[in-house]
C-alpha cells in the first residue's frame, strides 16, 4: 500500500524525495568505502605485513566486480520500495544479490571477498533504510 503522503506529495516533497534519494545513492557508496577502509586498519594489526594487503577488505572489491554499481542500484531499489510502503523489497534486493554472488562467495579463497560482501551489504541496506526514514519524516 503506498503511502498517503506519496499520492500527495507537493513540488517541495518531491524534491526532498528526490535530494535525500541521490544522498541515499551517492553518500551511501562513499560511506561503504570509508568503513571498508576503518575495517582494514583494525585487520592490519593482527595480520603480518605482506598478508594485509593482499587480503584486505578493499583489495577484496577485485574480485566483486561491479560492486559500486551494484550497491547504488540496491541503495536505490530499498529507498524506493520504502518510500513506496513496500519494505519487502528489502527481502527481494538482498535474495537476488545474495544468489547473484554465491558463485563468488562460495569459490573464493579470500575469506575478505565475503567480508567485503556482508560489510557493504549491511552498510547500504542501513544507510537506504535510513536515508528512507528522513525523507519519510520530512514529507509527513
Amino acid at each position: 500500500m503506498v503511502p498517503a503522503s506519496v499520492h500527495t506529495m507537493d513540488g517541495g516533497s518531491a524534491l526532498i524525495v528526490t535530494v535525500i534519494g541521490f544522498v541515499a545513492v551517492l553518500v551511501g557508496g562513499l560511506l561503504t568505502m570509508l568503513c571498508f577502509r576503518v575495517v582494514d586498519r583494525g585487520n592490519h594489526s593482527t595480520r603480518p605485513a605482506a598478508d594485509a594487503d593482499e587480503h584486505s577488505v578493499e583489495a577484496a572489491g577485485s574480485s566483486l566486480r561491479g560492486g559500486a554499481w551494484i550497491g547504488g542500484l540496491e541503495r536505490l531499489a530499498i529507498y524506493s520500495g520504502l518510500l513506496l510502503g513496500w519494505p519487502e523489497a528489502i527481502a527481494i534486493v538482498l535474495a537476488v544479490k545474495g544468489l547473484g554472488r554465491y558463485p563468488e562467495l562460495k569459490n573464493g579463497d579470500n575469506s575478505a571477498v565475503a567480508e567485503r560482501f556482508i560489510i557493504g551489504t549491511f552498510v547500504s541496506v542501513l544507510w537506504a533504510c535510513g536515508c528512507a526514514g528522513v525523507a519519510h519524516w520530512l514529507i509527513g
